[in-house]
């Protein structure tokens, strides 16, 4: 059981109104207005019991209720999750590891973040070829506008290649494409997306890197510092610009730095930027999670997944484009021998929420926020992130014991795109 009404009955009052429910389809007589779905469970703000009207792929309105019916009283509802920073999953890459990208590979990542709970996501172009960029970004605006997708690729995260070129703070980025700002290559990729680049990371120290942040933030791009050694003066300067976040917080950086003169404390100091932070079991330590929550605060973190093209694959090694090899291990973190350094996760979201709670503290209403209310406002996705009415139906349905997130349903755009069997 998972709170969705789905029995065929008619109830009648002696107040006048009538509710015909069948196969899903709702009708109430008293404002004759007819709905597409019904979801009842508990609210994740406060627990409470409540049931949820769904038309035309929004949510209708919230009722309140006093009883729930069958398993629903065990079950809640919060909205779906949003990942900012997806790599691939499954074997493919958005920058071709392995294979090349196909709308089928999309669709098949896009269905596996269903069944996880992730409802919007966005591809992350890491650094790479301009021409294997310029090929993808115009098929994922392919995929972006596909109806099987459902809307759910708001736009894309390019992660490079206008990053430091040292190793440690490269991280897995292959050195041969690692170049400075170029603002006439990136437009030919903006117009290649078709405009939907919502995020570009990149190295503040880099030559003409404030410049760039300048131009971005014109067409309302969200900047991100990652995978840099920026002084304390120019991540700062870059936030005055209008950098917004600094992506996967605390990696991207050498395994040794001096103790007071590095990028984290004054990323952590900057009131101004959000901190995106993968929280995995093996990024970051507990410690540092708890201390980045306690100084950014639940409104200024976003918990991204940044899933590797390995993750859902079976443990082993693996080579990427340029015949590097890569190590999926069985804990579910993908790392790259050569250099010493982690290369994504292998886990999504959802799998994040219980260790989160654990280590901060934090209630299900905070972490909720966190994993997809705080992106949303971010990249000004005023379509999702919460529930309310008018909003998007992107919902999931879960429960939670003991730390353990166990998805029954998830709703896209008002449609039921997975069902738990259990």
């Amino acid at each position: 059981m998972t709170g969705i009404t789905t029995k065929k009955l008619i109830l009648t009052t002696l107040t006048g109104i009538v509710f015909f429910i069948t196969s899903g389809l709702l009708t109430g007589c008293k404002d004759n207005i007819s709905y597409d779905l019904m979801v009842e469970g508990r609210l994740y703000l406060d627990n409470s019991p409540v049931t949820i009207y769904i038309k035309d792929g929004k949510i209708e309105k919230i009722k309140k209720t006093t009883k729930l019916s069958g398993d629903s009283d065990g079950v809640i509802i919060a909205p779906g999750l949003i990942d900012n920073q997806v790599n691939g999953y499954k074997g493919y890459s958005f920058v071709n590891i392995g294979r090349d990208l196909t709308l089928e590979g999309i669709h098949t990542i896009t269905k596996a973040f269903w069944e996880a709970g992730v409802t919007s996501y966005m591809p992350t172009l890491t650094t790479n070829d301009h021409q294997i960029f310029l090929k993808n970004f115009k098929l994922l605006a392919q995929a972006k506008a596909d109806p099987e997708t459902l809307g759910s690729i708001p736009g894309f995260h390019l992660e490079g290649p206008y990053i430091s070129p040292t190793d440690g703070y490269r991280g897995a980025h292959p050195l041969i494409h690692v170049r400075e700002p170029d603002w006439n290559e990136f437009m030919e990729l903006y117009n290649a997306s078709e405009k939907n680049i919502l995020q570009v990371t990149l190295a503040p120290e880099t030559r003409g890197a404030m410049e760039f942040i300048d131009k971005c933030r014109e067409l309302g791009i969200v900047v991100g510092l990652g995978h840099h050694n920026g002084s304390a003066a120019q991540i700062t300067e870059a936030a005055d610009k209008g950098a917004a976040i600094s992506t996967h917080l605390g990696n991207g950086m050498a395994n040794t730095i001096n103790r007071h003169i590095n990028p984290l404390w004054p990323q952590l100091a900057e009131d101004r930027l959000t901190a995106s932070i993968i929280c995995d079991g093996y990024h970051l330590q507990p410690e540092q999670i708890k201390v980045f929550y306690k100084t950014k605060g639940p409104d200024k973190v976003i918990i991204t997944s940044d899933v590797s093209p390995l993750g859902g694959l079976t443990p082993g090694y693996y080579l990427n484009a340029i015949g590097d090899t890569l190590e999926l291990k069985a804990e579910g973190v993908v790392v790259y021998p050569k250099q010493n350094v982690l290369s994504g996760s292998g886990k999504l979201q959802p799998q994040m929420i219980g260790h989160v709670m654990k280590v901060t503290g934090c209630d299900l209403a905070t972490v909720i926020q966190m994993t997809s209310t705080n992106a949303a406002r971010l990249y000004g996705l005023n379509d999702r992130g919460e529930i309310k009415p008018g909003l998007r139906a992107d919902l999931i349905l879960f429960t939670m014991n003991d730390y353990q997130f166990d998805l029954k349903k998830t709703i896209v755009a008002g449609k039921t795109v997975y069902e738990s069997k259990k």
